[in-house]
């Protein structure tokens, strides 16, 4: 069974149709065909006043079933169709019995549709003329000698019309209720797929830029000393193996979330319990780097501490990249509820790209900022007015343990990553 797309069509614009209305509803069109036939002719025992069922009976109770097979492409003309087609049998003055059954069922896709004036008009239609059948018409129509009817099965016929309407508007509105509902969880899923390859290109992005960061300085400082001091050159190749093998590894673990989506990750995601790596390598690369931490240290969240981690791995590559300055201050603030992040460098800017990291056009500041957006925070990255850079980072922190010292007690990391305890 060919199957319509999702979402609107391509060509007009409109809302696709689903795919139980892709083909003709040859099946319930079948079986309601029968029960008018076998059900009519088993009433019509119980009306011997009725007009005999015969072929153009016969032939109308098949009718109504035919147009059916219309319902859900041309529902307008379906419940016009088994309306007149319902008209015509009581006219004849065939027996009462299931041949209200079409139009009821016309009725219901119509207004599942959005046809609800065709269908109303429809009933209301039915419904005349079958007072004038009933009252002023009778003495011209069959069955023969026939009276007319009572006043008071008026107000029932009346009533089931009406239950048909309401019972057709309530499956219209839970229709556009599942529809809709359907609608929110595909947009749920590709938001959640867009958000997914988001942290994907952020993660990569930040292994990438720091680490090919590393390996390019001590590329060239290889090149440099490979002749004049080749146990100098030789450090810096044991440099690069080490920050390659570290990227390759992140990497892996990031693309491993690929192959197996929802999967635990085989490895911790990095935090700020690496940050004396981070530094050594900085130093690698020609970085002096000093940490100090104030305030009451707490164990992070996992997402806070990877985006806490990610922020000064992008600003210590930003400074090995893109400034003149060869140290670097890292100040981690505990505060209540928050931790907030410092990277500052003396300058000045190097030529190849510094005003362009400076103004926020560089992926790795729209990738810190979208790290502490996710978490309710803030990251503001511009140049000091003493002169060099500054990167400043609040991420509010929701359930943070105390581990640490007392309050106001500084933690420093000199040149190297080494900590010590401030005096």
């Amino acid at each position: 069974m060919r199957e319509f797309p999702r979402g609107r069509h391509p060509r007009t614009g409109q809302a696709a149709a689903p795919p139980w209305r892709s083909a003709l509803p040859w099946r319930s069109s079948l079986v309601l065909a029968v029960v008018q036939l076998v059900g009519t002719q088993a009433a019509a025992h119980g009306q011997p006043e009725r007009v005999g069922l015969g072929l153009l009976g016969r032939a109308l109770l098949v009718a109504g079933p035919a147009l059916l097979l219309a319902r859900h492409r041309h529902p307008r003309l379906a419940v016009l169709g088994t309306a007149a087609v319902t008209a015509l049998y009581l006219g004849a003055g065939y027996p009462y019995g299931p041949v209200f059954l079409s139009l009821v069922v016309a009725c219901f896709a119509a207004v599942a549709a959005g046809r609800r004036v065709a269908a109303w008009s429809a009933l209301a239609g039915l419904w005349a003329v079958h007072l004038l059948i009933a009252h002023w018409l009778h003495r011209w129509l069959p069955p023969a000698g026939d009276g007319p009817a009572a006043w008071w099965p008026e107000a029932a016929v009346a009533a089931w019309a009406v239950a048909v309407v309401a019972a057709s508007e309530l499956v219209r509105v839970r229709r556009e209720q599942w529809a809709r509902e359907r609608a929110e969880r595909e947009a749920a899923e590709r938001r959640r797929a867009d958000e997914e390859r988001l942290r994907i290109a952020r993660e990569l992005h930040d292994v990438l830029a720091h680490s090919i960061s590393v390996i390019n300085i001590q590329a060239g400082v290889g090149l440099a000393l490979l002749d004049q001091d080749p146990e100098q050159a030789r450090t810096a190749l044991t440099t690069i193996k080490a920050a390659s093998k570290e990227a390759l590894g992140e990497v892996r673990q990031v693309l491993d979330t690929l192959r197996a989506p929802g999967a635990a990750p085989r490895s911790p995601a990095p935090g700020l319990d690496r940050l004396a790596e981070l530094t050594g390598q900085a130093r690698d690369a020609g970085l002096a780097v000093t940490v100090e931490t104030e305030g009451v240290r707490t164990a992070l969240p996992p997402g806070a501490d990877l985006a806490a981690f990610r922020i000064v791995q992008e600003a210590l590559t930003n400074v090995v990249r893109h400034s003149g300055s060869r140290t670097a201050r890292v100040l981690l603030r505990y505060a209540p509820g928050a931790l907030e992040l410092r990277v500052d460098d003396d300058g000045p800017a190097t030529a190849d790209g510094m005003p362009r990291a400076m103004t926020g056009g560089g992926n790795g500041l729209v990738g810190m900022r979208e790290r502490a957006a996710a978490l309710g925070g803030t990251v503001a990255a511009g140049p000091r007015p003493e002169g060099g850079f500054r990167v400043h980072a609040r991420l509010p922190l929701a359930a943070a343990t105390v581990t640490g010292t007392a309050p106001g007690t500084p933690h420093q990391t000199p040149p190297g990553g080494a900590t010590r305890e401030a005096p």
